[in-house]
């Protein structure tokens, strides 16, 4: 019997393609013509007035290999971030929802539990994916089997638990971009150093061009992979309080909706 590819993987494979794609695309036809020019017209400038000091381009910054492996890799977890982000907003807007919908003084006995999950059970099927429909129908369900309002919170409590972890665990492709993103930015360092190493005898003869320039792919990847490695952080930060705050009001909204009126 054949498994399905997950969809996950699929929109994880699919988003690194395109992500190489354009960001090649904008290499190739943008950043390094410019760059060559800018350094073609600084080579000029130096050799007609020895007090010229060049200025630093953002193209000769960015235009080696190791600072495009890191805006692919930086458009990679944009993209993966930006899946869950709005998976996210789409769960809070069943907090918006009257999923159950109970009268002022009304209690809910386990002989109704059947008829409050009628209402979850004709949501669409996406929708009841997500974590209010799939904790209140447990909640539902455990309390017209055991009658007992203390399992009924335990269960709860853990589809908000279990939900917790496979949140956090479906973040560490995410985390491994942020790792390997600056990780990538010391390779191009080592790389940098190593060339400018190798051409240590044409400086010890005057010809310093050579190294300056080897030092500047050493030192540009590493600045420009920190500056990612940054944001790549900080948006991921941002989507896990997000997804946290998620649980913790789903789980609020179960007990102020729900739990507060089982009478066994």
């Amino acid at each position: 019997m054949k498994r399905a590819i997950p969809l996950e993987f699929i929109f994880q494979l699919f988003s690194l393609i395109i992500a190489v794609i354009i960001t090649h695309a904008v290499y190739v036809s943008v950043i390094r013509p410019n760059a060559n020019a800018v350094l073609e017209e600084q080579a000029i400038q130096i050799n007609t007035n020895p007090e010229y000091v060049p200025e630093r381009s953002v193209y000769v910054v960015i235009r080696d290999f190791e600072q495009e492996s890191c805006f692919i890799l930086m458009l990679w977890a944009i993209a993966l971030m930006a899946h869950k982000a709005y998976i996210a907003v789409q769960e809070r807007k069943m907090l918006q929802m009257d999923l159950i919908s109970v009268d002022q003084g009304t209690s809910i006995l386990p002989e109704d539990a059947r008829e409050y999950s009628r209402p979850i059970q004709a949501l669409p099927d996406i929708d009841q994916t997500y974590l209010l429909p799939r904790a209140l129908l447990t909640a539902l369900h455990r309390f017209r089997s055991t009658r007992n309002i203390q399992d009924v919170s335990n269960a709860l409590r853990a589809v908000c638990n279990s939900e917790s972890e496979r949140l956090d665990s479906e973040l560490s492709m995410v985390r491994y971009i942020a790792w390997a993103i600056p990780s990538i930015g010391f390779l191009g360092t080592v790389r940098g150093i190593g060339q400018a190493l190798g051409q240590a005898h044409k400086a010890v003869q005057g010809d310093i061009a050579g190294v300056t320039q080897s030092l500047g792919i050493a030192f540009n990847s590493t600045f420009v992979a920190l500056l990612i490695s940054i944001l790549v952080m900080f948006l991921m930060h941002q989507l896990q309080l997000a997804q946290e705050r998620l649980v913790l009001d789903s789980e609020n909204y179960c007990d102020a909706r729900l739990v507060r009126n089982l009478q066994s």
